[in-house]
């Protein structure tokens, strides 16, 4: 799924209703009550919209060989009929996390973070997708998707916890916390 275009639109449509959006730190993002994703170009944006965020999927930047092999061995799909819940986390960073080099990056987020082992406490339970939009323009720098089942929700809940108190999150500066459930309509 490399190289591919998400649309996530907060509005009045969409298969997902939000029922909590939370702004964790910085400016928030309009008030919406559901959320659509879609997938490619979007153009015109929908009748509704509130608000409307893009990310590209790309490839791994931080990770290992090892590490890579070891997610994608227990990565599950994102769309599983059992995962009706979802969270659309937006991350912007700070300009000093970006003036580090990529080791330097990689480094905090890894080595002093724990931030991919971590997450591979929580899989298969938790299933997440990580969208790039720094280089968009867009007033995030990733998008993350995350996709789970009701009875996962206090998984889902101490993963990002956990993250949130390491050194890593010390560099963000925006972001928002967006709870989801998907709805026939």
């Amino acid at each position: 799924m490399t190289g591919q275009l998400f649309n996530f639109v907060g509005g009045i449509t969409g298969s997902w209703a939000i029922f909590k959006m939370d702004t964790v730190i910085g400016m928030p993002l309009e008030t919406a009550s559901r959320l659509n994703v879609i997938e490619g170009n979007l153009v015109p944006l929908p009748a509704g919209s509130m608000w409307l965020l893009r990310g590209v999927t790309s490839y791994e930047r931080y990770v290992t060989r090892h590490e890579r092999e070891l997610l994608m061995a227990i990565q599950p799909d994102i769309g599983r009929a059992e995962a009706t819940y979802a969270a659309l986390i937006p991350i912007k960073k700070s300009e000093s996390w970006w003036e580090l080099t990529q080791d330097e990056r990689r480094d905090i987020f890894e080595t002093r973070s724990e931030h991919i082992r971590t997450g591979l406490k929580y899989l298969p339970a938790v299933a997440r997708r990580l969208h790039h939009c720094r280089d968009l323009g867009e007033p995030f720098d990733f998008l993350t998707w995350f996709e789970y089942a009701p009875a996962d929700s206090e998984a889902f809940v101490q993963l990002v916890y956990i993250l949130r108190g390491t050194e890593e999150w010390n560099y963000v500066e925006r972001e928002i916390d967006i709870r989801l459930v998907r709805t026939n309509t």
